[in-house]
């Protein structure tokens, strides 16, 4: 017998399926969202792995991403929205805002964690395009 926990990981994985999964075989995409292990993401670790991102996107190291190292994560009107300098570029802080807002836009039950029917969910498949 399957357990609900081993269920819920099974289908992030599926959630989480995409070439940088197959690539990695999987788990490390999971094991960077997810680190407890415990089936669901909450909102640090959320942010955790959006400031991964975001440092891996940077190659400048300049401390903001313009639209070429966002690369397609948001479109120019998401951008525009997100930027409230309006200087073209993305902080962490403000990249970190985009996914907070994305965040509790796929957690419509409000109980601070994304589980893999969430994930799925196109909320959820918007804030998944800022983590991978």
């Amino acid at each position: 017998m399957i357990s609900r926990r081993s269920l819920a990981l099974t289908l992030m994985v599926a959630v989480l399926s995409g070439p940088a999964v197959a690539a990695s075989g999987g788990k490390s995409v999971l094991k960077m969202l997810d680190p407890d292990n415990d089936g669901t993401v909450d909102l640090a670790e959320a942010k955790k792995a959006a400031a991964a991102v975001f440092a891996k996107l940077d190659p400048d190291r300049d401390g903001t991403l313009d639209a070429r190292e966002l690369r397609g994560r948001l479109t120019a009107k998401e951008l525009a929205a997100a930027d409230p300098d309006r200087d073209g570029t993305l902080t962490l802080d403000e990249y970190l805002a985009i996914v907070e807002q994305r965040f509790k836009a796929a957690d419509p039950d409000n109980d601070g964690t994304l589980d893999a029917k969430e994930l799925r969910s196109p909320a959820g498949r918007a804030l998944l395009r800022l983590l991978k």
